[in-house]
């Protein structure tokens, strides 16, 4: 599969599946990309509601704190309202990419 980063100039690309108003927040794997294009995304549970950005915002809050990144490097790119998502984190796009790629493989 797939893996759901992609390297950008000055960073690299997540893409996510978000799940608002969920029981708890929690990172919880790669799925396969039921959109088009294929590939993989990373599936995500937060328990902000889908309102005024709030479930944006604990989305890259808890990537931030999870991966212990500053939530400054992080940003919606695409899909501010959809629950596929496009994120931008900034940063050495190499290292970055193989450091998220080993974290997320270290997922359950």
């Amino acid at each position: 599969m797939i893996p759901p980063l992609a390297e950008a100039e000055g960073g690299v690309r997540l893409f996510v599946r978000l799940t608002p108003k969920a029981s708890r927040n929690r990172i919880e794997g790669v799925a396969p990309n039921a959109g088009e294009g294929g590939g993989a995304v990373l599936k995500v549970s937060v328990t902000a509601v889908p309102e005024a950005g709030k479930a944006n915002q604990a989305l890259i809050a808890l990537l931030a704190k999870t991966w212990k990144l500053p939530k400054s490097t992080i940003e919606i790119a695409a899909g501010a309202t959809d629950r596929r998502k496009t994120l931008f984190i900034r940063g050495e796009s190499a290292s970055l990419r193989q450091r998220l790629q080993t974290l997320i493989e270290e997922l359950p």
